[in-house]
C-alpha cells in the first residue's frame, strides 16, 4: 500500500488517541507539502468526526440498556431520565458546541447526547460542522505560527476554561432575564435555534467558509473567485452594477428582460422617472431598487407619486427602475459552464413562495404575524415592513402578501424547484448566457406565469442576473436536511473556483484582495440610505 494510504490511517486512529496532537501533527505534514493538505484534513476531520458518533451511538444504543440493569424499573429513576431529556432538548445543542471547547466536556455531553435520545441528524450535522471548525483552527494556527503553534495552542486551551465559565454565567444570566420576557417570545428563540433555516448568517455559513478557505489554498488565491466572471466587476462578488448586466441582457434578449433604468445620484431623479412614464416606458406599479445590493435590501414597489418621491429623496445612491412584472410566479436559476466547454448547464432551481397571512375580521396585522407559526419567526422584518399598517384589521377570508422580494433574507419561502427543469429551459438559459461578455457563473432571478411554458423555455422575464457569490437558493429548502444545504453550497463554490482558474489559466487576472474588500466598506456605507424592503 502507498506511503498516502499509511498517513492517513495513521492520522485517523491516531485522532481516537489525542485528536490534537493528530491534527497538529497533520498540519505540520500540510505545512512541509501543500499537495498533501486535503488529504490529511480529511484524515484529521474524519478521525474527529467518527469519534464524536462513536460516542453518541455508544450512549444511546447501550447506556439505555445498562442503565435499566442498574437501576431496574424504578419510576423516580425513570421520572429524572425523562426530566433530562427535556432538559437536553432545549438545551443540548448549545452544549454541543460548548463541549467542543472544553477540554474533559465532550465525553461526558456525547455520551449524554446518545443516552438522552437527542435526535441523530441534528447531532450529525452539529459536531460535523464543529469538528470541521476545530480541524481549520488548528491548520491555520499552524500556517501562522509554525514551530510555536503548539505553545500558543496550550495557553489557548488553558484560557478557553476561563471564557466558557463567563459564557455559561452570560446564558444563566439570559436565561433569568429571559423569564421575564412573554413565553411566547422564549419559544419563538428556541424554535429558531433548533430550526436551521433560520439561524444568524454568521453562524449558518462558518462551514461555508472553512470549505472556501480549503479552496483557496488548493488553488493558491483566496481571490481568485473574481476571475469566475472576467466581463463582470470583482467577479460579481461585490459592488456589481446590476443595471449593467440587465443593460446588456436588454440588448442581447430582450424579449426575456424586464424593462429597466438607470437614475443615476445626480440630476433631476423624479423628473426623468416621470417622463418615462409619461412616455410609457414604465407604469404604475414599479419597482424601484438600489444598483448595487445584495440580498433584496432597498427593494421596494412603488404604486404612487409620493412613494416614489419619497424613495429618492432617502436614497443618494444610483438607483434601478424597473417594469414590475406580476408573475405570479418566481424562480431563481443557477446556471454555469466552463471555459473551455461548449454548453452550459442548470445547476439548481428554486422555487419561491410568497407567504400570506390570512384576515379574520378581529385581529390587526401585528397580531396576525405574531400568531402565525411561520411568520412569527421573522416577526422583527415583517414588523418593520408593515410598520404604517400594523394597526390595521384585514376583513375576514383576505390575504396579506408578506414579501414582494423574493429573497430569503426578507422573508420569502424557498423550496426545492428542479422539477421546473427541462432540456428546453437549460437550452434557453445557455443561449442567453452565452451573449453575455465575460459571464459563467451565477444565478437567474426571473418571474413566471405557466409553468408549462417555463419548462418549453419560454414566456419569462429575468428580473436579474448575479455573479459568483449569488447561491443555489434551493440550499435553503427546510424540507431539506442541514448536510443537502451544505454540500450545495459546497458544490457551488468548488465550481466557482474551478470556473476561476480555467479563466486564470486564460490570462485574466484575478482582483487583489484589498480591492474586493474596498468594494464591500463602499456598499456598506451607502447600504446605510436603503429603506426596509417590500
Amino acid at each position: 500500500m502507498s506511503h498516502d494510504f499509511w498517513t492517513f490511517t495513521g492520522l485517523f486512529l491516531l485522532t481516537f488517541i489525542s485528536e490534537d496532537t493528530a491534527t497538529l501533527g497533520g498540519a505540520y505534514l500540510a505545512l512541509a507539502d501543500a499537495k498533501v493538505l486535503e488529504r490529511v484534513f480529511l484524515a484529521c476531520f474524519l478521525g474527529i468526526w467518527a469519534g464524536d458518533l462513536g460516542l453518541y451511538f455508544l450512549g444511546r444504543y447501550c447506556g439505555r440498556p445498562l442503565a435499566n440493569r442498574i437501576l431496574g424499573n424504578k419510576k423516580l429513576a425513570g421520572q429524572k431520565i425523562n426530566q433530562s431529556e427535556l432538559w437536553f432538548q432545549r438545551y443540548g445543542m448549545l452544549s454541543l458546541v460548548i463541549s467542543r471547547f472544553v477540554p474533559g466536556m465532550r465525553l461526558p455531553t456525547y455520551l449524554s447526547a446518545g443516552f438522552l435520545k437527542m435526535p441523530a441528524l441534528p447531532f450529525i450535522c452539529a459536531t460535523g460542522v464543529l469538528a470541521a471548525l476545530w480541524v481549520t483552527l488548528l491548520f491555520w494556527l499552524v500556517h501562522r505560527l509554525g514551530a510555536t503553534a503548539p505553545g500558543v495552542f496550550h495557553q489557548l486551551r488553558q484560557n478557553q476554561v476561563l471564557a466558557v465559565c463567563a459564557l455559561l454565567a452570560f446564558v444563566i444570566l439570559l436565561h433569568f432575564l429571559m423569564r421575564g420576557a412573554s413565553s411566547m417570545r422564549c419559544r419563538q428563540f428556541f424554535r429558531k435555534l433548533w430550526q436551521w433555516e433560520f439561524w444568524p448568517a454568521w453562524f449558518f455559513y462558518l462551514p461555508v467558509v472553512a470549505n472556501f478557505l480549503r479552496l483557496s489554498i488548493r488553488y493558491g488565491s483566496i481571490s481568485l473567485p473574481t476571475s469566475a466572471n472576467p466581463g463582470m466587476l470583482t467577479g460579481g462578488i461585490i459592488g456589481e452594477s446590476k443595471f449593467e448586466t440587465l443593460d446588456e441582457l436588454q440588448t442581447s434578449s430582450p424579449e426575456f428582460v424586464a424593462a429597466s433604468y438607470l437614475l443615476t445620484e445626480e440630476g433631476d431623479r423624479m423628473g426623468k422617472l416621470q417622463s418615462l412614464l409619461i412616455g410609457g416606458e414604465l407604469e404604475y406599479p414599479f419597482i424601484l431598487k438600489p444598483d448595487v445590493g445584495q440580498r433584496g435590501s432597498g427593494f421596494k414597489v412603488i404604486h404612487r407619486e409620493d412613494q416614489a418621491r419619497a424613495y429618492l429623496s432617502q436614497v443618494d445612491v444610483p438607483i434601478v427602475a424597473q417594469q414590475y412584472i406580476a408573475g405570479p410566479y418566481e424562480a431563481g436559476v443557477f446556471y454555469y459552464r466552463f471555459p473551455n466547454e461548449n454548453k452550459g448547464r442548470i445547476l439548481a432551481m428554486t422555487e419561491k413562495i410568497f407567504p400570506v397571512i390570512e384576515g379574520d375580521g378581529s385581529h390587526t396585522i401585528a397580531e396576525l404575524i405574531r400568531a402565525d407559526k411561520r411568520a412569527s419567526l421573522l416577526a422583527e422584518t415583517y414588523l418593520t415592513r408593515f410598520q404604517d399598517s400594523l394597526g390595521e384589521i384585514p376583513p375576514s377570508g383576505q390575504s396579506v402578501r408578506l414579501v414582494e422580494a423574493g429573497n430569503h433574507a426578507q422573508g420569502c419561502i424557498f423550496r426545492d424547484g428542479m422539477y421546473l427543469w427541462s432540456s428546453e429551459l437549460e437550452s434557453r438559459i445557455d443561449e442567453i448566457s452565452q451573449k453575455i461578455n465575460g459571464f459563467f457563473v451565477g444565478r437567474y432571478d426571473l418571474r413566471f406565469s405557466s409553468a408549462e411554458e417555463l419548462t418549453k423555455g419560454n414566456a419569462f422575464w429575468i428580473l436579474e442576473l448575479n455573479g459568483a457569490s449569488s447561491e443555489p437558493t434551493s440550499a435553503y429548502d427546510a424540507s431539506k436536511s442541514l448536510a443537502d444545504a451544505y454540500g450545495l453550497l459546497f458544490k457551488q463554490w468548488n465550481i466557482v473556483f474551478a470556473i476561476a482558474a480555467q479563466n486564470r489559466a486564460l490570462g485574466h487576472q484575478s482582483d487583489a484582495i484589498m480591492s474586493v474588500l474596498s468594494e464591500w466598506r463602499k456598499y456598506r456605507l451607502r447600504s446605510i440610505c436603503h429603506p426596509a424592503a417590500d
